[in-house]
């Protein structure tokens, strides 16, 4: 008997030695894992940080962009209006000149006019 209580109290002291030894592992790989996390959340928030910067500065680039085409756009605009408006004077121009020099062959052409809409109407 006296073999088997030192072969238990041997076996009771490894067992402890183990479980200490185990303890001391689990205590490194828990303090591993939270040294990790803090670095993983220190990357998300640098990395939160430099996405918010880019998306700002493409949005600030848009926004010039968009105000860029608009005031090309208006321009043009503007320029195709002032074009219309001098074709049409133009127009009105050459019109009341041809009624000035001929209002005979004006009336008549105005008739004509009116009959052939009237005929293409009716169909």
């Amino acid at each position: 008997m006296a073999s088997s209580d030192g072969e238990d109290a041997m076996k009771n002291l490894t067992d402890k030695a183990t479980y200490e030894r185990l303890e001391k592992d689990l205590s490194s790989v828990k303090n591993d894992i939270s040294a990790l996390a803090d670095q993983i959340s220190d990357a998300l928030g640098t990395l939160t940080g430099a996405a918010k910067k880019q998306t700002r500065r493409g949005y600030k680039q848009a926004r010039a962009n968009v105000d860029s085409v608009l005031s090309d756009v208006s321009e043009r605009g503007n320029a195709a209006i002032d074009a219309a408006q001098n074709a049409v004077s133009s127009i009105e121009d050459t019109l009341e000149e041809a009624i000035q020099q001929r209002p005979l062959a004006t009336v008549g052409l105005a008739i004509g006019l009116g009959f052939l809409i009237g005929v293409t109407w009716r169909r």
